[in-house]
C-alpha cells in the first residue's frame, strides 16, 4: 500500500495535491481537507503511528478543520460592502452628471471623477445635465434632464 510505503510523506503528498487542486478549483472546501493531510502528516512525521490510525487522525483533523473553515469564512449570500466592486458603471444608475462631449449620433462622453466614461442616448449638447438610467458594460445608458 502506497500509504505505508510513502509514511507521513503520503500526506504531505496528498495535502500538496489538495491545495493545488483548491487553486484549480476554488470553493474553500479543498483547502481545509489539505491542511488535515499536512497537520496529519507532521503528526505521522513526529510518532509513528499505524497507517489505520494515521486515516482516523486525518478524519478528524478534516472535520473540524472544515467546521472550524465554515465558521471563519463568509456565509454565502451576506450582502457586501461593496456591492458595486466589480460593476463600478452600475454604480452611477440614477445619478446626474453634465456631458463633457455633445451626444451626437447616438454617443458621447461624460467626466466622472477621473474617468471619461462613453454614454449612450438622445442627441444632446456638451454641458447639458444627463442622468445615467442603465449601464452596458463600460458603456453608460443616459437621457437629458429637464429644467
Amino acid at each position: 500500500m502506497l500509504l505505508t510505503q510513502l509514511g507521513p510523506w503520503a500526506w504531505f503528498v496528498l495535502g500538496g495535491v489538495l491545495l493545488v487542486a483548491e487553486i484549480a478549483a476554488p470553493g474553500a472546501f479543498l483547502l481545509w481537507l489539505g491542511l488535515a493531510a499536512l497537520v496529519t502528516g507532521a503528526i505521522a512525521y513526529g510518532i509513528a503511528l499505524a497507517w489505520q490510525l494515521e486515516v482516523l487522525v486525518f478524519a478528524a483533523l478534516a472535520v473540524v478543520a472544515v467546521l472550524i473553515g465554515r465558521r471563519i469564512s463568509p456565509a454565502p449570500g451576506k450582502a457586501s460592502d461593496r456591492p458595486f466592486l466589480n460593476r463600478r458603471a452600475e454604480e452611477f444608475v440614477g445619478r446626474v452628471f453634465t456631458l463633457d462631449a455633445p451626444i451626437m449620433g447616438g454617443t458621447g462622453r461624460v467626466r466622472i471623477g477621473d474617468t471619461v466614461w462613453r454614454v449612450e442616448g438622445p442627441d444632446v449638447a456638451a454641458g447639458r445635465d444627463v442622468r445615467v438610467t442603465g449601464a452596458d458594460g463600460a458603456t453608460l445608458k443616459v437621457e437629458p434632464v429637464e429644467g
